[in-house]
Parts: C-alpha cells; structure tokens; sequence
C-alpha cells in the first residue's frame, strides 16, 4: 500500500465511527435549546482565568479588514510569526507563533489547538493559517505563558485555543466574494443543515492574487517577481448526540497552497489531509476523549539570488501526525473540579531535495527524517473558596526521537554521507499552580506560575535550510526547550462595559533553540543556555450600546544568555520590545457596521547577533459592511490603508517587505 493511500486509510477509519452513527434509525426533531449547545467541548474550569487568557469573539472573527486568523490574533499583543508577512506571502514554513517575546522560530513554542487538536505541522512544527477559515470559528482564546496540565507538551510560550462555531452561529447558508488588489479575489461558502437532533456544516474557500512585490525598488531584477498566492481549503464537520449528555463530533479537512516568493520559480507548496473525532460526555463524570490523524507534505523552490537559477529543490516532505487525548472528570464536589487524562502524540516524516549547479546538473541529493513521540499523564484540580479559587495541576510526559538519518549522494549517485542518529528518549516533569482572588465585585486580583517543555521538531534536528544567502544546518543533538516562569495580573472592572486589565511576567526558557552564527553566511539550530523575558502586558475593552474599542500593549525586555558565545546579552531575534493593537467599532445589532484597528511592532532584529534591524512599524485597517436586500451585505475592506512600509526580512541588506494598501469590495449572504 502507498504512503497516500496509508493515510487515506487513516482518515476513513477516523471518520467511519460517526458515519456508522449517522445510518442509525432518525431521532425526534431537534429542538432549538438542544442544538445550540452541541458542537463544543466541556466548560471553562473556574481556575482557567488564573493563568491570564484573553478571549477573541466571533464578531471580531468575521469583520477583520484581511480575512485572516493570524491577522486577528495580532490583536493580542504579544503574539508574533517568526517573520511579519501573513501566509500570502510568507513561506509556509515561516509560519511558526510564538508569544511573550521569547525568541523568534520557524517552528511553533505556542501551542494551537483546534477544538483540542493540535494544528500544527508534525515535521516543521509551522502553522497552516491559509486552512484555517475565521467566520467557521466561534471564538479564540488565548493564554498566555507556559502550559502544563491539560495543555500538553509544546506550549512553552502559551497556548492558543480555536473553538469552531456551533448550531447557533451557523446560517443555513453564507457566502462571501471578494475582489481586490492586484486582480485578488477570494469566495468561501458554508452550508449548515440540521441533522435530526445533531447538525453538520460544509464548506469551501478560494482565493488566489496576482501578489505585491516583496522587493524593494532598488534590488529588483529581471528574475523578481511579485509574490503570488493560491490556495483553497475544504472541510467538513459533524456533531450528532449519542444521548442527552453524550455527542460524538467529527472533522475533516482538506487543504492546498501555493506561493512565489521573490524570484521567478522559487515557489512554495503545502497540502493537508487532517481528520479528528471527538467524544465529548457532560454527565455526572465527563469525559472528553479525541484522536485525531494528519498527513501534510511541502515543497519548495530556492533560486540563486545571483545566477537567478535554481539551486535547491525540496521536491517532498511527506509527514504523519497521529494523536489523541482523554480528560475526565469525575464528581468530587462542588467546591472541586478534578481533571485527569492523557495524551499522547507521534509525528514522523522526511525530506527528499536536490541541490543544483548554476548549469543545471544535480549536485547533490539528499534525504533525512525521523520520528518522534510524546505521551503524558496529567492531573488538575480547581478549588473554589467563596471568593478565592485555587487551582493546581502537574503532568509527567516520556518523549522518544528514533530512526533519524542523513543521507547525501553526489550528482553521480555515490554516497557522500550516511548518517544514522543514536535514539534518544526522555522523561519530563512539569506543573503549575495559581490563584484567582474576588475581593469585591468589579476587582480579581491573580498569580500563577508554570513550568512546560517543547521537544524539538524533526525539521530542527534533521533539516538543512537555505535562505539565500545565508545557509542553517540543522542540529541532530538538540535538546528539549523547558520553561519556567511567573507572572501576577489584576483585572478591574470600574462602571459597565469597561474591562482593564494587566499583567506583569517572568519567563524564562532553558535549553532555547535557536539559529546561532557559526560562520559567514553559516548558521546552525542551537540550544543556548537561556532566553529570559520580563514584561508588561495590558489590555482595555469597552463596550457601550452600539460601540465596542478594545486595546492591547505588551513591552518585553528579552535577552539571550549563552555565556562565552558571540549573541551572550542580545536581544533574541524576531523578538520586538514594544507591540500594540487597538480597535474601534460601531455596530448595531441589525445595519451597517464600520471599524478601524491600528497595529504597532517595534524593532527588532533578523538574526542572533543584530545586524539586520527590521525598523518598527504601523498599520491601518479599515472594515465596512452595509446590508443591502435581505441576507446580502456589501463588504468592504481597505489593510494598510496609509501604505506603511513593513519590512519582513533583512539579510546582509536584502530584504523583503510585507503587505501594502490592499483594498477589496465585495458581497456577503448569511453573515
């Protein structure tokens, strides 16, 4: 059996348990209370809000002037991609996020879970943004700091919490299509239908652009080309009721995307085929129990930013996730709310490329991969006092890297190197604790601290890189990233409507990986000894009748600590001191809407030992929507509206930049 059809096979078998449900007998018509609150998982434990989350709605979700998730998780400030662009322009495996200013990374030290499933790719550890549709979401919730407990391994600068949205935020039908700059256009459509006492939801998205040049005027050639984007994304999602405290939930999705970045041929691909299942029980014991399969590849294109020739091929990356998860949660009282579970994850994939000379004749040809596992055990206990919740939790997680190699043979065949890495494995203790404490009403006063690991991915220990000019070897060696910090924060509710809140924070993160200088144009994926982080994070939101302002700043003084090296007492790269976001919306419940956000990064730096400084910058957003017959709204939406020049990568002066004004129109049924 092929490698494709394995992971068909996978797929099927996930999704076969609740379409054997769906040819059971037809239940009672639903009604409307009993669909409503199907499709989510089990509700927020009291001590959650200890740990300092910050919650994005639905209407934020749907109305942001570029569509896109990452987009509006900039809002919280503090979030960062390891580099600026959004995923139209980006390379795919760019895309990692990462929180509190801890050291920018290709791969993900923020954990992203889609209703509990982590997303993130199992070979590089990015994010497919493009696959992840804002208006098929009910909210975002995101916590900030180390996650230990139910989170998992991984979440060592927090954790990211997408929840899809239920019956209730669904239309029978929506659809949206948009047209914009530079012959951009972009069509999603969702259909909704009530399932007997369940409900299912289908939909589509499209959206391809002619791209900006990501060049400045003064370094195009004739090779450059502007950054065009394709990509489209398919899902399907199930939830049917097994009982009146019992439902099953089902996902799949399918999704592709294809880019050009900077040089004609020097494109990017990624394509996934993920599904999960989700057994969610709401009786006097709850459970919460999932697994879930993805099967994901890559490719891409280097061209030679001299002979404007190809150079490297990385003509497939073929990689598998599978995991799962169970919490319960059994009755030990009103006062407590006990979690106990597992979960465990296995990832393994490979490389295969070919290097070129500027003749065209194969160099080299190379392969390397591997595989790895991370199971754990957690318990966690929430305990409400009166007006003081206590809450306090620790896991133990044994991890696994085997079967990893290098293989590199001449453009003759000859064997160059045959590398085979020992099997490593590990055992991690971690935890954390906190507390919520309500001395009056409009006042809660929190404290928590955590510990967390992320185990390095295969990409970091098995996969060289070029970013031309500067080459990263990868580092088969590396240990695991362990964080430990603390953090204190008050929130104040002074008159209705208006919410303040801040936060001050320690971090620090030991073992952190890093693309450290080794040579000219030379780098390697290190650990050093440590990235510490200390900060300040506030936030204010207002609403009053039909308008809402929300606002967001973080200030993080990060350094690296890697006594005797050359980037000792530096700012980590891609790590910003200053960022901040800010909206402004008017909204009435039916009729127009209008809304402005303002987003500020500050400088920072492209690599370890800062010599490419990425200038600070600010954007405009604009958002509009007018109904304009019944269901039909016209949309309008204007990003970086005043043509701010956001640079995205500086390497020895070459440099791209991210999106400019990009204006769309378009109309929207059902939302």
């Amino acid at each position: 059996m092929t490698v494709r059809a394995t992971r068909l096979a996978l797929l099927a078998a996930i999704g076969w348990p609740l379409a054997a449900h769906g040819q059971t007998a037809p239940a009672p018509a639903p009604r409307a209370d009993d669909i409503v609150v199907l499709g989510t998982g089990l509700d927020l434990p009291p001590g959650n809000p200890a740990y300092g989350t910050t919650e994005i709605d639905r209407e934020r979700l749907t109305n942001d002037a570029s569509g896109r998730i990452e987009d509006v998780l900039a809002d919280v400030a503090g979030f960062q991609q390891f580099r600026r662009a959004d995923s139209r322009s980006a390379n795919p495996s760019a895309q990692g996020a990462t929180l509190r200013a801890l050291g920018g990374n290709a791969s993900s030290r923020t954990l992203l879970l889609l209703d509990g499933v982590p997303i993130a790719d199992p070979f590089f550890g990015y994010l497919p943004f493009n696959a992840i549709v804002p208006d098929r979401l009910a909210g975002v919730r995101v916590t900030r700091g180390g996650g230990s407990g139910p989170f998992g391994a991984g979440a060592v600068a927090g954790t990211i919490e997408l929840v899809s949205a239920g019956r209730g935020d669904l239309p029978l039908l929506a659809a949206e299509a948009l047209y914009g700059s530079r012959e951009s256009e972009s069509f999603s459509a969702s259909l909704s239908p009530d399932l007997g006492r369940g409900f299912a939801t289908l939909s589509g998205k499209f959206e391809r652009g002619d791209g900006f040049q990501t060049t400045p005027d003064g370094q195009r050639v004739a090779a450059t080309v502007p950054a065009r984007y394709r990509d489209w994304s398919a899902s399907a999602r199930a939830v049917a009721p097994l009982g009146a405290n019992t439902e099953v939930q089902f996902r799949g999705l399918l999704f592709g995307d294809n880019r050009t970045l900077r040089f004609r041929g020097a494109d990017s691909s990624s394509e996934g085929e993920d599904a999960s299942i989700r057994l969610v029980h709401r009786g006097n014991w709850q459970v919460d129990a999932l697994a879930y399969v993805q099967a994901r590849n890559f490719t891409n294109k280097v061209i030679s930013a001299t002979s404007f020739k190809l150079t490297l091929d990385q003509r497939n990356t073929p990689a598998t996730g599978i995991g799962g998860k169970i919490e319960i949660r059994p009755p030990v009282g009103g006062a407590n709310l006990l979690r106990v579970g597992g979960d465990f994850r296995l990832a393994d994939g490979e490389l295969f490329e070919d290097a070129y000379a500027a003749s065209g004749a194969v160099t080299a040809r190379r392969n390397a991969g591997g595989n790895s596992s991370v199971a754990g055990l957690f318990v966690e206990d929430d305990w409400t006092l009166g007006t003081l919740v206590l809450t306090g939790g620790v896991r133990v997680d044994h991890w696994t890297l085997t079967d990893g190699f290098f293989h590199e043979r001449n453009g003759a065949g000859a064997a160059t190197s045959i590398l085979a890495f020992p099997d490593r494995s590990g055992t991690e203790f971690t935890g954390r604790g906190g507390l919520l404490y309500r001395p009056a009403k409009a006042v809660a006063l929190r404290a928590a601290a955590y510990t967390g690991f992320r185990l390095p991915t295969l990409n970091e220990l098995y996969r060289p890189f070029t970013v031309f000019p500067v080459t990263t070897q990868a580092n088969a060696n590396l240990k695991p990233e362990r964080l430990r910090g603390v953090e204190a924060g008050i929130e104040v509710t002074p008159t209705a409507g208006l919410t303040l809140s801040g936060t001050i924070f320690y971090n620090k993160l030991a073992d952190a990986i890093a693309n450290v200088t080794i040579g000219t144009n030379l780098r390697q994926r290190r650990n050093v000894e440590a990235i510490a982080a200390t900060g300040v994070e506030a936030s204010a939101i207002w609403r009053r009748g039909t308008m809402m302002m929300s606002a967001s700043y973080a200030y993080s003084d990060s350094k690296v600590h890697a006594p005797g090296a050359a980037l000792d007492g530096m700012v980590p790269a891609q790590s910003p001191r200053h960022a901040a976001s800010g909206t402004i919306a008017w909204a009435p419940k039916s009729g127009p809407m209008l809304s402005a956000t303002v987003r500020y990064v500050g400088d920072q730096y492209e690599d370890d030992l800062q010599t490419g400084k990425l200038p600070a910058a600010a954007t405009v957003d604009l958002f509009g929507k007018m109904p304009i017959a019944r269901g039909f709204s016209a949309v309008v939406r204007a990003e970086n509206v005043f043509d701010a020049t956001v640079e995205t990568r500086n390497q020895g002066g070459s440099i791209d930049l991210g999106t400019p004004r990009t204006l769309w129109i378009g109309v929207r049924y059902g939302g």
